[in-house]
């Protein structure tokens, strides 16, 4: 049976690069790549993922090369505002997300993956 799996992948990250490879070289997975940066997330979207991750929109939150600072959302923003910035402003999310038939995994650190594969 072929399992269907969705990386939203920033190339330019080595985490998300290793995690797209994982993916490819798993047989019995049909992968669609989202480049988020250039197909950005729907707020609802967002919301689904986090969800099924077990997240709060503050967990996902980019902090690192992000404006998440400077935007307040570190300190005392709530989920509404965050999840309206990510929305908005694709860098905000961290990296990277994959959901297949199994769940919705934020592969950071990288092994998170297999708990879905």
């Amino acid at each position: 049976r072929i399992m269907k799996a969705t990386i939203w992948h920033n190339p330019e990250c080595g985490t998300s690069r290793k995690a797209l490879a994982i993916l490819q070289e798993t047989a019995g997975v049909d992968v669609t790549v989202i480049e988020y940066r250039k197909t950005p997330f729907d707020r609802a979207k967002l919301v689904q993922l986090f969800a099924d991750a077990g997240l709060s929109a503050l967990e996902a939150l980019r902090t690192r090369g992000s404006p998440a600072e400077e935007l307040g959302l570190i300190e005392g923003a709530d989920e509404d505002r965050i999840l309206d910035e990510m929305a908005a402003n694709a860098v905000l999310v961290e990296r990277p997300f994959v959901e297949t038939d199994k769940g919705v995994r934020l592969c950071r650190p990288l092994e998170r993956i297999h708990e879905i594969l």
